[in-house]
């Protein structure tokens, strides 16, 4: 398990292959493939740098903290391997556009493989990440981080592609226009890049973070290997760990998936097995997993998570490795205060992802601390 009670810690191998899971399981099928991020991850470790993680609570309130990670789609920065220095080349030109030099590094979204983005780029900038996050999941669109939620502009940012291009936008007049300029720009880039946003101070990452989401991905992570270890059941762990239960399992019986606008989109259909065998669930798909209803009824949708994993291994699937027959089970996780706010759902709630006709009906609220 990670400790951060002793100050700022060295991610191990280990380590690694427990944010693999665990990111993927809070990715919600989005974030990039945590396991080619765990690759990446893994190279820079084992090329000599440090992937530390720095406790929330030890952030100096006048820190200089950039937030980086990937955009664009996950179908596509699974075909298409970065470059590497993506992320390195936007802090640098960040930093020298603003003139700062940066304290650390802050995760947008901890899941998939952003969780690894700005671990490589710290590591190679010889900073520390914090141990926090903007969603305590993965959504689709920048504008929908905590940060920007709750006051942070993100603007002047930088964008970087694996050809070498820079692109800075210097002003966007709101966080959606800053949103929809880097879309476009990361459609004309091939469809998966990586950006980091301006800086946020010390004391308001330590205000309006996801906190502890490193530590939660990794203990996760490490939950369901245990229980893989132990022959009993990671579904469980997982559920009991996170406050959620398994809302269905079942057969995937049809899939439509495609790119557009620089997301990936689609619905899977799933015919119910064990416990749900008379029943039929459909999954909407915009990158991540956003709105689970079964028989035509609406249980589970954005902000809180809905989870997919192999049935049979208990691993999380992202939407790219989706495939007819697969056999999967459905898990619903309660989402973060910071996101069930009226300020947070008008930018997270279903009718941001076109489904007004959806009303958020929150889960039950994670009882004990990650």
């Amino acid at each position: 398990m990670l400790d951060l009670s002793n100050g700022t810690v060295s991610l191990t191998e280990q380590d690694l292959e427990a944010l693999e899971i665990g990111s993927g399981i809070l990715g919600t099928g989005g974030g990039g493939n945590p396991y080619i991020g765990k690759l990446r991850a893994r190279e820079v470790l084992r090329a000599g740098y440090e992937l530390r993680v720095q406790p929330l609570e030890t952030l100096d309130d006048q820190a200089k903290v950039i937030p980086l990670g990937g955009i664009g789609a996950p179908l596509v920065s699974f075909e298409r391997i970065k470059e590497g220095r993506e992320g390195l080349r936007c802090l640098r030109a960040l930093e020298q556009r603003l003139g700062i030099t940066a304290d650390a590094v802050a995760c947008e979204e901890i899941g998939g493989q952003n969780s690894m983005e700005p671990l490589v780029t710290a590591a190679l900038a010889g900073l520390p990440v914090v141990d926090g996050d903007g969603m305590g999941r993965a959504f689709p669109e920048m504008q929908m981080t905590t940060y920007a939620i709750y006051g942070h502009r993100s603007t002047p940012s930088v964008m970087c592609d694996p050809h070498g291009n820079i692109v800075i936008f210097d002003h966007a007049i709101t966080e959606k226009w800053h949103e929809t300029m880097a879309r476009a720009c990361v459609v004309a880039q091939g469809g998966a890049s990586v950006l980091a946003a301006a800086p946020m101070s010390g004391a308001f990452m330590k205000r309006y973070s996801i906190p502890h989401t490193y530590t939660q991905a990794i203990g996760l992570g490490y939950a369901v290997l245990e229980a893989r270890r132990d022959h009993e059941d990671p579904i469980k762990a997982i559920c009991d760990r996170e406050g959620g239960r398994q809302v269905f399992a079942g057969k995937i019986t049809d899939l439509k998936r495609h790119f557009k606008g620089g997301f990936n989109v689609g619905v899977a259909q799933i015919e119910g097995l064990e416990g749900w065998r008379d029943s039929e669930a459909e999954i909407v798909i915009q990158n991540e997993f956003l709105i689970f209803n079964r028989d035509g009824e609406v249980e589970v949708c954005v902000p809180d998570l809905v989870v997919v994993l192999d049935l049979d291994s208990g691993l999380p699937l992202t939407t790219e490795v989706l495939r007819y027959g697969q056999r999967v089970a459905v898990l619903a996780l309660p989402c973060h205060p910071l996101l069930r706010t009226s300020d947070a759902l008008d930018v997270v709630g279903p009718a941001c992802f076109g489904h007004p006709e959806v009303t958020f009906r929150p889960l039950p609220a994670k009882e004990a601390a990650p």
